[in-house]
């Protein structure tokens, strides 16, 4: 298996409202930036996107490394939320419906795939390629409002 690294950052202008999000795949000397948005969404939809659309890129099953300022990804697989949401039909812990189910279960499908580990970033500090991801992310909402 492939070693990649990867960055993920969403951002949203309102919430809901125009999102944005930013994803940095790096493998040996070789680097992908990918960027887009949706016109009404939520910040933690583009922070799942953000993971999805990168781990989709991959042609083949790779070993990631995943880092994201988001404690809503990052802990969902850390503390096993995903595996208690199947578990429970979907439900969380209070027995309501998991938001954002669509893209959770894109997302597991994705971690069938590959052996993924994901790696807690402070936000907006000193992590260059996190604040890349964000400014491809806040980059995308402003592009939104140019269409």
């Amino acid at each position: 298996m492939k070693d990649v690294t990867v960055y993920t950052d969403g951002a949203c202008s309102g919430n809901p409202g125009p999102g944005g999000w930013g994803a940095v795949l790096l493998f040996g000397e070789h680097r992908k930036d990918i960027s887009g948005g949706e016109k009404m969404t939520t910040n933690n939809r583009m922070e799942l996107t953000a993971a999805i659309e990168a781990l989709g890129r991959l042609k083949e099953p790779c070993r990631v490394k995943l880092h994201s300022d988001s404690a809503y990804l990052v802990n969902c697989f850390r503390e096993g939320w995903m595996k208690g949401w199947i578990r429970n039909g979907w439900r969380n812990s209070r027995g309501q419906p998991v938001e954002n189910r669509d893209l959770w279960e894109r997302l597991n499908e994705l971690m069938q795939k590959h052996e993924v580990e994901f790696v807690k970033v402070k936000g907006h500090s000193d992590n260059e390629l996190n604040n890349y991801c964000d400014l491809m992310a806040r980059q995308a909402i402003t592009q939104l409002s140019k269409d």
